[in-house]
């Protein structure tokens, strides 16, 4: 049976949107880099999401937002009611931290790979919590966990004492992903962004503030960056992911989102004249292979399968 035309251009406005989310993560992985050369990353990273969170109130006061402003209010009168959203920021602020302390005791490259092993992981996750993963997402997966080798690991590659925290960070990242799919039906988008990015933001302030130098020099001289990162980034990739994961499967989001490291290498590329090698451009054509893989499997899926299916049951 046809997937209803409303129902497929739903699923196909989430694919874009991830793909859009996947984008404007890999291309704010420039401002990122240039950001260490200035300013702490935990203080970084406290800004940017506190200006991503004031991004996504400014959206909820819209007035045409009356479903957002009136979740926000109800989460006024009763805080209690905003613990999805601020159990998911914690769980990402601790993502970030375990990355962040990986990256000391690791190399650049061991770190992109591991900690985008999400796409593994978010699969065996759903697996254990009886969702149904079909074999194109499986094979879709590995082939962009296998790009994702080429594109950020040489010959050389070693493991590292760092490394295991880059796995810690893998599945942390997993846990938000699967939380996100399971908050933002029942949610409302905007409201649930806004919690997620202030707690994370308020989260790795207070870590910046123990851990690292804070100088207004600093900050003025990161602006740039902050703003970035703070505004696209956060207020608009991370709001994307919330809204788009409503009509995806975690197992299919984490493939599309993969496609983050292609983004980064062409953003390294144009902006800062980084090589792009003939092992790095076959690794960015295997993830593109394997999101192409799994779309096609996802397509044959819900053609196939009955009214009532549901997201997470068909990916």
């Amino acid at each position: 049976m046809s997937l209803p035309l409303n129902e497929s251009i739903k699923h196909t406005r989430a694919n874009l949107l991830m793909l859009l989310a996947a984008a404007i993560w890999g291309s704010a992985f420039v401002a990122q880099r240039l950001s260490l050369d200035v300013i702490g990353p935990f203080l970084f990273t406290g800004l940017r999401f506190l200006l991503g969170s004031a991004v996504v109130l400014a959206l909820c006061l819209r007035p045409s937002a009356h479903a957002s402003r009136n979740a926000l209010t109800a989460l006024a009168r009763s805080p209690a009611r905003a613990w999805p959203g601020a159990a998911i920021g914690a769980v990402l602020a601790v993502a970030i931290m375990l990355q962040q302390i990986g990256l000391q005791y690791t190399k650049l490259a061991n770190a992109g790979f591991i900690s985008s092993l999400y796409v593994i992981v978010v699969p065996l996750i759903g697996v254990a919590l009886g969702h149904r993963t079909h074999a194109g997402t499986w094979l879709g997966a590995l082939l962009a966990v296998a790009g994702m080798y080429l594109l950020s690991v040489d010959a050389s590659f070693s493991v590292q004492s760092g490394d295991v925290y880059q796995l810690g960070c893998a599945i942390v990242v997993s846990l938000q992903m699967l939380l996100i799919a399971h908050f933002a039906r029942s949610h409302d988008a905007l409201a649930l962004a806004f919690v997620q990015f202030a707690t994370c933001g308020l989260i790795c302030l207070f870590a910046a503030i123990i851990i690292e130098p804070i100088r207004l020099s600093d900050m003025e001289h990161a602006l740039p960056a902050i703003l970035y990162g703070g505004a696209l980034s956060v207020g608009i990739g991370y709001t994307i992911q919330v809204v788009a994961q409503r009509d995806a499967a975690p197992a299919h989001a984490a493939v599309i989102f993969s496609m983050e490291g292609v983004f980064a290498a062409l953003a390294g590329w144009l902006v800062l004249g980084e090589t792009l090698s003939a092992r790095s451009i076959g690794g960015c054509a295997l993830m593109l292979a394997g999101l192409i893989v799994c779309q096609c499997q996802v397509i044959g899926v819900r053609r196939r399968a009955a009214p009532l299916a549901t997201p997470d049951q068909s990916a």
